[in-house]
C-alpha cells in the first residue's frame, strides 16, 4: 500500500470513498437526511476544491489497482494537527490504510514541530475504539450547530512522541 500526497485530480476519488463509506459508517450514527445533507455540502467537487485552495492536506492511500483511502490534515495551532477527515473503503477496512494514514500524518506532523495529532468523532460513532486503539484519547466533548443539525462530538487528541 503506497501513501501519497493528493492533487486536484484525486478529487473525484476522494468523493467516490466519501460516496462509499458515509452511508454505512454513519447508518446507525446520524438520519440518512443528514448524511445525504452532509455529503453534498462536505464532498461536492467544488467543496473539496475550496479544501485544496485553502491549503488543507490530502493523502491517499493506494493499492497497485485502486485509490482505498484518504485523509486531510492542515495546522490548527502551532502544536496541533488536526484531522478533519480520514475514511477507508468499508470492503477494505481493518486492512491498516486507516492506522498507515494516521502515522503518516503524525510523521508530518513531527516534521513541522506539532506535538498533537487532533480530530472530532461523532459520539455515537462506533469508530471510536479505532481512535483508542490509535492512541487518541477523548479530550473534550464539544455540540457544534451545523445548518439545521447540532453535531455531537468528542475531540480526541493523540499526544506525539
Amino acid at each position: 500500500m503506497l501513501i501519497r500526497y493528493a492533487s486536484i485530480r484525486d478529487i473525484p476519488q476522494i468523493k467516490r470513498i466519501a460516496e462509499e463509506t458515509w452511508p454505512q459508517a454513519y447508518a446507525t450514527v446520524i438520519p440518512q437526511r443528514q448524511i445525504d445533507f452532509m455529503l453534498k455540502d462536505m464532498y461536492s467537487e467544488e467543496a473539496l476544491e475550496t479544501e485544496f485552495s485553502d491549503g488543507r492536506s490530502f493523502l491517499i492511500a493506494e493499492t497497485e489497482s485502486e485509490i482505498i483511502a484518504f485523509c486531510s490534515y492542515y495546522l490548527k495551532e502551532p502544536d496541533v494537527i488536526r484531522l478533519p477527515k480520514l475514511y477507508v473503503l468499508p470492503r477494505l477496512q481493518r486492512k491498516g490504510a486507516g492506522k498507515k494514514l494516521i502515522d503518516t500524518v503524525a510523521e508530518i506532523a513531527k516534521e513541522l514541530g506539532a506535538g498533537v495529532l487532533e480530530l472530532n468523532l461523532n459520539r455515537n460513532n462506533p469508530s471510536l475504539q479505532f481512535y483508542l486503539k490509535m492512541g487518541f484519547d477523548i479530550f473534550c466533548e464539544e455540540d457544534i450547530p451545523y445548518y439545521e443539525y447540532v453535531l455531537k462530538d468528542y475531540v480526541m487528541r493523540k499526544k506525539l512522541s
